[in-house]
């Protein structure tokens, strides 16, 4: 574990936080910079808190599955097997500055000029095919610091991630019930 674990898992933070504010279509009322900046500053801390989370998931799992792997190796794979997601950080600001706020929402917009879509949908395959380069890299890692064949190192991978979706439903539930979404502006 060291340094560029943890650089590459801030990075991965930063990538979702991107991905989640396309899908929120925050590029119909923020602009490029302000997304940018919540990337860095929120997304890369909730990557490193979601690589030692995740670390605590497959711990406990590859343990219970038969591993014998520790917390470094495993915060390592889940580092370094999300290099592709980390790298397609370029795209997406290479995406932002040819396209601008279109980057972030869900579809391209009516009046988008024909190289803007294509743009956007290019960058939404790429992102999808890195994305999936990343899911074989930590199973064939989990594979081997684990002794695991390749199906159960996926099986194992799988169900850390249904729980980590799971556990961030219910934290999403609990944190909405504390703070509610629609409550007036102060």
């Amino acid at each position: 574990m060291g340094p560029w674990d943890y650089g590459l898992g801030a990075l991965q933070g930063m990538v979702v936080s991107l991905a989640v504010s396309r899908s929120l279509n925050a590029g119909a009322h923020a602009g490029v910079a302000e997304i940018f900046l919540q990337a860095a500053l929120f997304g890369s801390v909730s990557g490193l808190i979601s690589l030692f989370l995740l670390s605590e998931i497959y711990l406990r799992l590859g343990a219970s599955a038969g591993g014998t792997s520790t917390r470094p190796p495993v915060i390592h794979v889940l580092a370094y097997g999300g290099t592709p997601i980390a790298a397609s950080l370029g795209l997406w600001l290479l995406t932002a500055l040819l396209a601008g706020p279109a980057t972030f929402m869900k579809a391209p917009p009516a009046d988008a000029d024909g190289f803007v879509v294509v743009l956007l949908y290019v960058q939404i395959a790429a992102f999808t095919l890195l994305s999936l380069w990343s899911v074989v890299l930590q199973v064939m890692g989990f594979s081997e610091i684990e002794g695991f064949k390749s199906r159960k190192a996926f099986l194992v991978w799988l169900l850390g991630q249904v729980l980590a979706f799971l556990g961030s439903i219910v934290l999403l539930k609990l944190i909405s019930l504390w703070v509610p979404i629609d409550a007036p502006a102060p």
